[in-house]
């Protein structure tokens, strides 16, 4: 045994005898992404993506550089919890979408306000975080890699519906169809103006209306 190594005392579990802080949760270290993913917007919004370091989003939040990089491995991936947690919601919708129901009524609140981890009063601010990713180089690829990932998790959703053991052609194709509609339907509402829209309900009602002519569009390929 190396010198100065810690040992636990018999019939302890892992953890006990130590000092020092205990180890974080699963659902604690969720928390502490998204924390850091809201700072990171704000902070990207604020002042722009060259002149956030990764110094300014720990302090955000309380925590230190170090523990940003553990979390992340660029300050452009910081924002990437709120994407991932928005195509959960999307997929979720997506198993849960009943025969004859709309698509777009049964996936409107998963890809507008249903995200928890974004409620409302920050859409204003995602609509401007989207805008950066037309420029920035590093968040585009965080956004396109995010809907890289939404593909087969959308897929895997379709097949459990159609109540297939695993995902097929058809599922595959009908994910790409939805992938490609949600990622146009949220750069054509982020893009289309260089206005801010202050008001949250305002923002929230143009990007429903977006969102669900997207939706109505590839309908017919999906039902």
């Amino acid at each position: 045994m190396p010198d100065g190594a810690i040992t636990e005392p018999p019939g302890r579990g892992r953890g006990h005898g130590r000092t020092g802080r205990p180890p974080l949760s699963e659902r604690r270290k969720a928390e502490i992404r998204l924390e850091i993913a809201r700072a990171a917007v704000e902070l990207f919004v604020a002042q722009g993506v060259a002149a956030t370091t990764g110094e300014q989003i720990g302090q955000a939040v309380g925590v230190s550089a170090r523990t940003v990089w553990r979390y992340f491995p660029s300050k452009e991936s910081c924002v990437s919890p709120l994407f991932a947690a928005g195509i959960d919601a999307i997929a979720a919708s997506l198993r849960e979408w009943r025969p004859g129901r709309p698509l777009e009524d049964a996936l409107e609140r998963a890809a507008t306000t249903g995200d928890p981890s974004m409620p409302r009063p920050h859409l204003p601010k995602i609509r401007a975080l989207m805008r950066l990713t037309r420029t920035e180089s590093g968040l585009r690829a965080v956004w396109l890699q995010a809907h890289d990932e939404a593909e087969p998790a959308f897929a895997r959703a379709l097949a459990d519906r159609a109540g297939l053991p695993a995902v097929d052609l058809r599922s595959e194709i009908q994910a790409a169809m939805l992938n490609s509609a949600l990622r146009t339907a949220v750069e054509h509402y982020a893009w289309r103006t260089d206005e801010e829209q202050p008001d949250p309900v305002v923002a929230e009602a143009e990007l429903v209306s977006t969102v669900r002519s997207a939706l109505a569009i590839v309908a017919a390929g999906l039902a």
